[in-house]
């Protein structure tokens, strides 16, 4: 299985050099890793090397919520099917992927963990779940039976959360409120999802390269995720993609190769291109229009062969 998601967006060089004046410090590029994907964070300050600093100080501390390879907020529920006292930066996410579970019509379903731990693991042994055991795993999926709030989350027994088709986008929203809270909003925050508060240093927009050759985007003031049903997969062929539909608990159909969506946040983003990745073009434009602000930025089908 892949254990990296695939990148579907780039900064271009171009956004070391565009725009009609100089800012009044160079544009530094700050690394970093969250989620299984390099982070970058493009800013010009005097101070660029601190504040980024404290940018990554605040991914890792996300990541120590939302990740499901540490000790993390969301393995402890799932170990004990009960979250005391949960960050409110969970009850934030939880909160907006209700919301996508509402619009989506149940396609966005964080619940789907269990199934993604079985289709993993028979993967990994050279083959897919039978019938029966995706049936016995589905029994464990429903968003219905999530429970929380300030106080605690509450999980049905069995059942297990997944954000990775969420939480990205919301890193990424956090890290740039918290660089605008700084006063730095001429910045461009990629953890794999984009978030531009606003343009560049000096002026002008931040161009962003689509995967595989799929065109540009200039991005300003606004949010760019993508996803793609076989970005990553199960198995080493790539054919078993990691977007799974709860309505049957099998892989995505090879549908779209590629599926960005702009607009306000990158949390929505994220959750939608996710979601829709399980749709066909009126489904996708019929819950875009249910988000207001957000759109279609590219929608690439893959060959009819697939």
């Amino acid at each position: 299985m892949t254990l990296h998601r695939r990148r579907f967006l780039c900064i271009s060089a171009a956004a070391f050099a565009t725009g009609p004046a100089l800012a009044a410090a160079p544009l530094t590029r700050i690394h970093g890793q969250a989620m299984g994907t390099g982070v970058q964070i493009l800013l010009a300050h005097p101070d660029a090397a601190a504040i980024g600093q404290r940018a990554l100080a605040e991914i890792s501390r996300l990541e120590a919520i939302f990740s499901l390879h540490r000790d993390s907020a969301l393995v402890r529920l799932n170990r004990d099917g009960r979250l005391v006292a949960p960050p409110p930066e969970f009850l934030d996410c939880l909160s907006i992927a209700g919301r996508l579970h509402r619009v989506t019509g149940g396609l966005f379903d964080p619940t789907v963990q269990p199934l993604w731990q079985l289709h993993a693991a028979r993967h990994a042994a050279g083959g897919p779940p039978s019938a029966a055991e995706i049936a016995e795993m589905r029994a464990r999926v429903g968003w219905q039976r999530v429970q929380f709030d300030t106080g605690l989350v509450q999980l049905a027994p069995g059942m297990a959360l997944t954000l990775n088709g969420i939480a990205q986008g919301h890193i990424a929203d956090r890290v740039a409120a918290l660089l605008s809270a700084e006063g730095l909003t001429d910045v461009l925050v990629d953890t794999g999802e984009l978030v531009a508060p606003a343009g560049q240093p000096g002026g002008g927009t931040w161009p962003v390269t689509l995967a595989d050759g799929q065109g540009r985007f200039a991005l300003r003031g606004a949010a760019l995720a993508s996803s793609s049903v076989l970005g990553t997969s199960f198995d080493a062929g790539g054919a078993f993609g990691h977007i799974l539909d709860p309505r049957t608990g099998q892989p995505a159909p090879a549908r779209w190769r590629l599926l960005s969506v702009t607009g306000p946040t990158a949390t929505i983003a994220d959750a939608a291109s996710t979601a829709c990745c399980l749709m066909d073009r009126p489904d996708i434009d019929r819950t875009l229009a249910a988000l207001p602000g957000f759109r279609l930025a590219a929608l690439v089908p893959y060959p009819a062969t697939l």
